[in-house]
């Protein structure tokens, strides 16, 4: 059996009191409710609460949360995946500087 395999495991200070973590794993079958072969979970936490994350939990698959809104996301990559959650945090940053 071949476990699970880390490919990104970063945890980024953004500000004092926001932080963005990404945590990426090739796992040997696809999680319940996606079709790739990637478990992962980007977040972006400011003030102790997570305001951004995109996850395929087990059972719900891929997926996204914006503020207290969920929506379903459609994988196509892990660079894609990278691309759309740092233009959600761009948005969020923006929107929150009233921009």
């Amino acid at each position: 059996m071949v476990d699970a395999r880390s490919i990104i495991d970063d945890r980024i200070a953004l500000t004092e009191t926001a932080f963005v973590e990404l945590v990426v794993w090739e796992v040997p079958s696809p999680v319940r409710g996606s079709e790739h072969q990637f478990k992962y979970r980007l977040v972006l936490v400011s003030g102790g609460e997570c305001v951004v994350r995109y996850d395929n939990e087990a059972g719900k698959g891929d997926h996204k949360h914006i503020g207290l809104a969920e929506v379903p996301y459609w994988f196509q990559g892990l660079t894609q995946l990278q691309d759309d959650f740092w233009k959600d945090v761009e948005q969020w940053v923006k929107k929150r500087n009233g921009q």
